[in-house]
């Protein structure tokens, strides 16, 4: 997600090293490490120590663990700036970290423009979404396992929710994180709730045919009869990469989504609509 706000600040050619590399969807990182100009630095779990080495960086960015540390990285003696961008719960909040690279990168003055116009756009919309008289409710993700991790009532998701004029199911929880909850306590609480979104990563893009034969109490949701579930592919869409400091792209497909009659004309870039 980073790479993504650097190329847009226009200090890609700053970039030493990435971590995850197959997970990028972003062409011009792709590129730049096919011709050698970006060393692929391995797994962020597991990073290439000798490669991180060789690049001579100035410093290197990374996420923050709760309660752990960084391994064999932190013995390099190269400084470590810590990203916790994703502890942030409000969506303008976690943008305004632009600033921070964009004074990392020498690049303060397209970094605080950048950040104005999305401040404002983000405003607008938001205004714009608290026109309507509907306010229907919405719920998110999928199980894993026997888990179903929901966003808490506290989290950057619940806000941007919020935001865009939904009633988000659980926006009563007190936690910023995702938690745990039961299919049965899912369903209970979120059978009747208008839409579903739902975001996943594979080759061809979700249907509903597909997600009954995934898990058949799933089409006991009201919002799979009404066919309301709108999914958002990662493998084929830069969605890490892009809302974390563009909230303003993810309410406005909100919107869309919540409020049709809001925004004539509008495509989303990241939820569409699930095919049969």
């Amino acid at each position: 997600e980073t790479a993504g706000i650097l190329q847009e600040l226009g200090a890609l050619e700053q970039i030493g090293g990435v971590c995850d590399l197959r997970y990028s969807n972003q062409p011009a990182i792709l590129e730049r490490c096919t011709a050698g100009k970006i060393t692929d630095a391995g797994n962020s779990m597991n990073p290439d120590i000798e490669k991180i080495i060789d690049m001579n960086p100035d410093a290197i960015l990374l996420s923050p663990f709760e309660n752990s540390g960084y391994g064999p990285i932190e013995k390099t003696g190269i400084p470590l700036v810590e990203c916790a961008d994703y502890m942030e719960t409000s969506p303008l909040g976690r943008a305004e970290w632009i600033k921070l690279f964009g004074f990392l990168y020498g690049k303060e003055t397209a970094a605080d423009s950048l950040f104005s116009r999305i401040e404002q756009e983000y405003t607008d919309l938001q205004k714009q979404a608290q026109n309507s008289s509907e306010t229907p409710s919405v719920f998110s993700e999928m199980k894993s396992g026997s888990a179903w991790y929901v966003p808490g009532g506290k989290s950057y998701m619940a806000r941007i929710f919020a935001d865009a004029g939904a009633n988000y199911i659980w926006n009563r929880n007190q936690q910023s994180g995702s938690f745990p909850l039961s299919f049965e306590v899912v369903f209970d609480q979120a059978h009747d709730a208008d839409f579903w979104l739902i975001k996943y990563y594979q080759d061809k893009d979700k249907t509903y045919n597909e997600i009954k034969k995934d898990y058949a109490p799933y089409a006991n949701f009201k919002a799979f009869q009404k066919k309301n579930i709108y999914g958002c592919n990662t493998a084929k869409i830069p969605y890490y990469e892009e809302f974390p400091f563009h909230p303003e792209r993810l309410l406005k497909d909100l919107i869309k989504i919540f409020h049709p009659e809001l925004l004539p004309g509008y495509q989303p870039e990241y939820f569409t609509s699930l095919s049969e």
